[in-house]
């Protein structure tokens, strides 16, 4: 209703001016009503006129429905914003439970465009999904479901080959009360909301969460769609005397937005793994990830998400790299959370501990292969040492010093006085400070 497809007292003497600036006899003659009588009078006349009459106020016109096509489909500085702050908040609450192994995220890149909410009420006769209060395209996590519930279907049927793991035949024996229910894997992670009203119904152990797309290019896409037997469509000539299809119709072109082919798309399911664990403690660990990650895929290649995906809508492409790279800054979140909550000895133990396997796996990587005196493998041990003296957990120190005196065996320097001071180093940190 804010967009600016409704004629406006502005837009009515615009469109008069512009008439009138043509030069024609049809031109002059406006411009001569305008200065005999007002330009409100000329709005009048021109509203009511016959032939190409001036809008209406509150009437919908082509022409500033096109200028708000262009007006919507870019992202401005707020949007983007935004959407990295609501994608951020996401990861943020996902990292405690990514590192208590009840979550899963997967990030796809869409291959063709992505469209959903086309059944919305819209004063562009054609809806979208915009995320309330943001303003900001989205993908429902109710829609996600959906589509990963039929993709887990299909692979449990066996239809495409490979099931991924899923199987229609296994059963699970759940004793809910005084009530023993049987359910297959779907069940379990799904739920089941039965057809008969006094059936078993079943929570689902997973939820699944709104999706944010990262628009490629900051920027929505305009799509049209053209049908070509709109008459029989709208049953013209009424349910007895039905209009029949064919190609003399009058197509009407409708334009609707899409997310374009290169968004990234971040999916994030979370597991009630404790109820998971009395259901069905095969399942728990990472077998549910493996069945999810198995249904996403599928869904990924075949299924699409979103609307209109019998046409090729919707379809997307995992991103496993960059999954496993979404997957450690989460970790990573985490683990500042932690040590957000230490003492600054317990923040300095942990830090000396990443030190130290740092510094093993830089050793382990150069004895690979004979040791060479003076590359960076010295300077390295020089400055870990330096490191190494500062800290005051003595077993921290002794467990550095081992280490140091792994790498003295393996390849001491040459010189003389460099190779004492080592020995030396090695033997301080062996000494509470």
């Amino acid at each position: 209703m804010y967009l600016p497809v409704w004629t406006t007292r502005a837009d009515q003497e615009r469109e008069v001016r512009k008439r009138a600036s043509k030069g024609s006899p049809e031109a002059k003659a406006i411009q001569a009503r305008i200065d005999e009588t007002s330009m409100d009078a000329v709005i009048a006349e021109l509203c009511s006129c016959k032939k190409n009459p001036l809008p209406k106020i509150w009437e919908k016109t082509k022409a500033w429905s096109l200028e708000s096509w262009e007006k919507m489909v870019s992202l401005n500085e707020s949007d983007k914003r935004i959407c990295e702050a609501l994608i951020a908040r996401q990861l943020a609450l996902a990292a405690p439970a990514v590192g208590a192994g009840s979550a899963l995220m997967l990030q796809a890149v869409a291959t063709a465009p992505f469209t959903t909410g086309l059944g919305n009420e819209h004063p562009l006769e054609n809806g979208f999904a915009f995320l309330n209060p943001y303003g900001l395209p989205y993908l429902p996590g109710s829609g996600v479901k959906g589509v990963l519930r039929q993709a887990a279907r299909e692979l449990a049927e066996g239809r495409f080959g490979d099931t991924g793991g899923w199987d229609a035949e296994r059963r699970h024996r759940l004793h809910i009360g005084d009530t023993t229910i049987e359910a297959t894997d779907i069940d379990l992670l799904f739920g089941r909301e039965p057809e008969k009203v006094d059936g078993d119904h079943l929570r689902g152990t997973l939820r699944f969460w709104d999706v944010i797309p990262q628009i490629a290019g900051n920027r929505l896409q305009v799509d049209v769609m053209t049908p070509h037997q709109s008459d029989y469509y709208a049953q013209k000539g009424g349910k007895n005397h039905p209009t029949p299809p064919h190609d003399a119709g009058y197509p009407i072109p409708i334009f609707f937005l899409t997310v374009p082919p290169g968004s990234k798309f971040i999916f994030h399911v979370i597991c009630d793994i404790d109820r998971l664990e009395r259901w069905e403690p095969g399942l728990p660990g990472d077998t549910w990830q493996k069945l999810l990650k198995a249904a996403f895929e599928h869904a990924f290649k075949w299924l699409g998400f979103g609307a209109k995906t019998a046409v090729g809508y919707g379809s997307m492409l995992f991103d496993e790299e960059a999954s496993h790279e979404l997957q450690r800054k989460v970790e990573a979140l985490e683990e500042a959370r932690a040590l957000e909550s230490m003492s600054a000895e317990e923040q300095a133990r942990v830090q000396a501990r990443k030190e130290i396997e740092a510094f093993r796996a830089l050793f382990e990587a150069a004895s690979r292969n004979l040791y060479q005196p003076g590359t960076e493998f010295d300077t390295a041990r020089w400055r870990f040492i330096e490191t190494c003296q500062q800290w005051q957990d003595q077993d921290l120190r002794e467990t550095a010093a081992e280490l140091l005196q792994r790498t003295f065996e393996w390849g001491a320097p040459k010189k003389k006085d460099k190779k004492k001071r080592l020995r030396e180093a090695i033997d301080a940190l062996r000494v509470a400070p």
